[in-house]
């Protein structure tokens, strides 16, 4: 009632971890990380439900604490957060940064020859599909 504002802001970051079996590529804290969830893309703020859910192929969008930004390309992962922690597992990660037009052209051509194939499931297309809008996706 005396005009002061309250600075007891509450903190809004949180811990991420990116994982792929070689090394941890990313861990710091965030305040939000934007993730390629097969439902579509799901952001995830501090305090989000905790979840476990497959990544599809896409970018990966990290907003840093000091409001820079990061972002990874995946070509597959799992990510679960619980407790504030997100932990994010995938095989194939990416710093966009590391990305040069030669890896995603040749990321591209290993895609369309495995589409030209003729003899994959509906869920192997559907998944190289989702690799290539990714790719253009990136701008690189």
């Amino acid at each position: 009632k005396n005009g002061k504002r309250c600075s007891c802001l509450m903190d809004e970051n949180y811990k991420i971890e990116i994982i792929s079996p070689e090394k941890i590529i990313f861990s710091e804290e965030v305040k939000m990380a934007v993730l390629p969830a097969y439902e579509g893309y799901m952001s995830i703020l501090k305090q989000h439900i905790p979840i476990v859910t497959f990544l599809r192929p896409g970018i990966v969008k990290l907003q840093k604490k000091d409001e820079n930004s990061e972002e990874f390309f995946i070509e597959d992962g799992i990510v679960e957060f619980f407790n504030d922690t997100l932990v994010l597992l995938s095989s194939s990660v990416i710093n966009k940064k590391e990305l040069t037009k030669n890896h995603i052209s040749e990321l591209n051509k290993k895609i369309e020859s495995r589409l030209s194939k003729g003899n994959i499931s509906d869920e192997d297309q559907y998944i190289l599909n989702h690799k290539l809008d990714a790719l253009k996706e990136l701008g690189v």
